[in-house]
């Protein structure tokens, strides 16, 4: 009778009641001093074997500032805590944007870009930095602080380049081509020699019987070369078709149907940007015996190409985490709750089209990248400008760390917020069912 009305009361429980946010306290590591003007983006951290977090991440101005006179404002910060995240020590500032830091051999570098691919490395867990070197001296390149992947010795990870360009008016993610990135771990990563560069696949170029594939794609009207306004005379504009901020994962398990036993095959998880929810896009990278790598289309075992997948926020920047304890690919993302409101009736600080949501930031596992469980909701904030979203997260023993390009109701909008915080999920694997 107890587990009855038990069970009764749970269903009669207000919904905010019976859903708590894992980690909706947090620590501010970086507050604007001016928040209509000095906006945080980019944040990436990892774990050193130590114990100690380090955290990276991007302060800019809109437009000029006074001081410095005359000039916009920017900087890459690095800091580092020592007591799980509770209080950080600004270590130093940076040449690259966005950065993200990780553990290589015995060192800790930072990768990031400033036109070409740059890093930098700390053999003192964070507290002095190399020179900045480039890995590459052509084209203009692009990221985010997405994932870094470690199988059999190597480092692999993703940075995007610029096609030459091509006529395309506005934001250019359809000119974008993700390039996969291979490094023994215990090289030295500043060199060039170190590393390999995949070939260039730009989603532009692909085919159009790909890029629609009969997914609802595109959802609304849009041109391929420039900005599409969906309320007149130039609101709500969508920008052409493309991809982005691109993770990288390895199938392992012998019963997936991508899963290539010889361990040569990479797959290319990317923010789909199509006015839709909850679809990523994909592509593949395979090693060739000479040691290159080929960028592709994936195909079903039917053969048929397939560019679009189930993703739970995979509209918005997302950051996916392999772990090898509970062989689950976890998955941190924005959640959509209101993508089919038309756009002319969307609240003025709602930023963006209606798939454009960036106050939820939400947990999910799978184990094939393809079939997502909720794990929870991580953590909101109180109004569509106070976002939660873009964030990157490591794994610190039994606890997930994560920080957030965040906001609250100070901020100048979901976009452009006054906070970088740092949230802990205390027991993660135990939300696996």
């Amino acid at each position: 009778m107890h587990r009855l009305l038990l069970l009764v009361s749970a269903f009669t429980l207000p919904l905010a009641a019976q859903v708590r946010p894992l980690a909706q306290d947090h620590v501010a590591i970086w507050t604007s001093p001016d928040p209509a003007r000095i906006y945080g983006y980019t944040p990436g951290i990892c774990r050193l074997p130590s114990g100690r977090l380090v955290v990276t991440h991007e302060v800019s101005s809109a437009g000029k500032l006074v001081p410095p006179e005359g000039k916009a404002f920017h900087e890459s910060r690095i800091l580092t805590s020592d007591d799980g995240g509770k209080t950080w020590t600004h270590r130093a500032n940076f040449e690259l944007s966005f950065g993200r830091p990780f553990v290589a051999g015995k060192s800790l570098y930072i990768l990031g870009r400033d036109k070409q691919v740059g890093i930098i490395r700390s053999d003192d867990g964070g507290v002095t930095w190399s020179e900045r070197k480039f890995l590459n001296d052509t084209g203009i390149w692009h990221q985010s602080a997405c994932n870094v992947l470690f199988v059999k010795g190597n480092v692999y990870l993703v940075m995007e380049k610029h096609a030459p360009k091509r006529g395309i008016q506005g934001w250019q993610v359809a000119d974008l081509a993700p390039v996969l990135m291979r490094a023994k771990a215990d090289a030295d990563l500043t060199e060039r020699k170190s590393w390999t560069f995949a070939s260039e696949l730009v989603f532009e170029d692909l085919p159009e019987a790909t890029m629609l594939n009969a997914f609802g794609l595109p959802f609304y009207p849009v041109d391929q070369k420039k900005v599409t306004f969906l309320v007149p005379p130039k609101g709500r504009g969508i920008a052409p078709l493309g991809w982005l901020e691109t993770n990288v994962v390895q199938f392992t398990d012998p019963d997936h149907v991508w899963c290539d036993p010889d361990g040569k095959t990479f797959h290319l998880w990317m923010r789909a940007h199509t006015g839709m929810t909850n679809y990523a896009a994909i592509a593949q990278v395979k090693e060739n015996e000479d040691g290159s790598m080929t960028t592709a289309v994936v195909k079903t075992p039917a053969g048929t190409p397939m560019l679009y997948v189930p993703c739970p926020g995979g509209q918005m920047r997302f950051h996916v985490e392999w772990d090898a304890k509970t062989k689950l690919y976890w998955l941190l993302s924005s959640q959509a709750t209101d993508s089919m409101t038309r756009p002319e009736q969307l609240a003025k600080e709602r930023w963006g089209l209606p798939d454009n949501e960036r106050q939820r930031l939400v947990l999910h596992f799978s184990k094939n990248m393809m079939d997502w469980c909720f794990a929870g909701l991580v953590c909101k904030g109180d109004s569509p400008k106070e976002s939660r979203h873009y964030a990157s997260m490591c794994v610190d023993e039994e606890d997930l760390c994560i920080v957030s390009r965040s906001g609250d109701e100070k901020a100048h909008s979901a976009h452009n917020g006054n906070l970088i915080t740092f949230h802990r999920v205390v027991g993660f694997r135990g939300l696996v069912y």
